[in-house]
């Protein structure tokens, strides 16, 4: 098998791959998200296996914990988070009118410059801008609910995800087994090499990024609650929650707090600064700490090409998109830097006559 045709293949596999999904995008929800699932509890499966547990109650075992720990959340949480949600958009007119009385405040031309003039120049409040962003965000939540067909997805995922996980966990053996027996004999080790380069990717950031968000949302959620910040509880863990995204989530928790912190304090800056603090050794943690022990270099994906891949399959293939962005993201990279040795070995490269 030649180098072109090798890529000649992979090419038409991502071609037939993203058909596939741009056509049954509405129906794979529940398959998708069961496959991630069974991704991430898989180790936990093969342990309980090593220890004398037959492979199907290991399955079973782990698959129930999961959804016993989900329902859990859900009693435990949801009420809380879904009165701080309820409360955070029914107070939102107040905290947008304060924020724009804090910004053209005649005591403070310098931020009117910097802020006022430059968004409400063209006759418009910043109460007008924020609310066209509110609809933007509201118009891109709303594409992918009804682009989802959301109800019958999310109590698809319900019900269908745990039971595809638990297969594929059951069948994780004679999947890959089987997969194997697939490769050309005279192309297998190349592919076993790239398949361990991908799953090592793959598992380096799904496995540390959960630890990292489960942890900073903990934090946030925590520390603002015990600041006092209205919504502190929620603000948290939606930042946590979202910090899958590189960025996203510490910008979007920092520009909701500060604003909620402004509107709620204002004009004592200390509990203002606190709040900025919060979120600043947040990053700090992150960034020294959580970032170097749970993910480290073996996940091989720039965070900026993480972010392309999941805003760029997310746009495309809405949630399911998402939920592949990861895998994908890290599947492409490891062909690519594949792709790249095999041009620097090739004559095209060096100019030299193969021996």
């Amino acid at each position: 098998m030649t180098f072109e045709w090798q890529v000649k293949f992979w090419v038409a596999f991502f071609a037939i791959l993203a058909l596939a999904l741009w056509l049954l995008g509405g129906v794979l929800l529940p398959f998708v998200a069961g496959m991630a699932l069974a991704y991430v509890l898989n180790p936990l499966a093969d342990r309980l296996e090593r220890h004398g547990m037959p492979r199907w109650i290991a399955a079973l075992a782990v698959v129930t914990l999961v959804v016993m720990v989900f329902v859990l959340l859900i009693l435990v949480i949801a009420p809380v988070i879904g009165a701080q949600l309820a409360a955070f958009i029914e107070n939102l007119p107040r905290y947008i009118s304060g924020l724009q009385t804090f910004v053209t405040d005649p005591s403070r031309p310098w931020l009117n410059r910097l802020v006022g003039e430059s968004f409400v120049g063209s006759d418009k409040t910043v109460g007008e801008i924020m609310t066209q962003g509110a609809g933007v965000a509201t118009k891109f939540l709303g594409s992918l609910w009804s682009g989802g067909q959301a109800v019958i997805s999310i109590l698809s995922l319900l019900v269908i995800t745990p039971v595809v996980a638990f297969y594929f966990i059951a069948d994780w053996p004679r999947i890959i087994a089987a997969g194997d027996r697939l490769v050309p004999l005279h192309q297998r080790d190349t592919v076993r090499r790239l398949a361990r380069e991908a799953d090592v990717a793959i598992a380096g950031f799904v496995r540390g990024q959960t630890m990292v968000c489960l942890i900073l949302g903990l934090f946030y959620a925590l520390a603002l609650s015990l600041a006092g910040l209205n919504f502190g509880l929620l603000i948290g863990l939606v930042s946590g929650l979202i910090g899958f995204i590189p960025y996203v989530g510490s910008i979007t928790g920092l520009v909701l707090s500060v604003g909620v912190a402004l509107a709620q304090f204002w004009p004592d800056w200390i509990w203002v600064g606190v709040i900025l603090g919060i979120f600043v050794f947040g990053q700090f943690i992150e960034g020294n700490i959580l970032m170097p022990k749970l993910v480290g270099d073996s996940a091989g994906l720039h965070p900026l090409w993480l972010m392309f891949a999941l805003f760029a399959f997310g746009y495309l293939f809405g949630f399911v998109g998402l939920l592949l962005a990861v895998p994908m993201a890290a599947a492409i990279g490891v062909l690519v830097r594949f792709t790249l040795r095999r041009y620097l070995e090739s004559r095209l490269y060096t100019g030299e006559e193969p021996r």
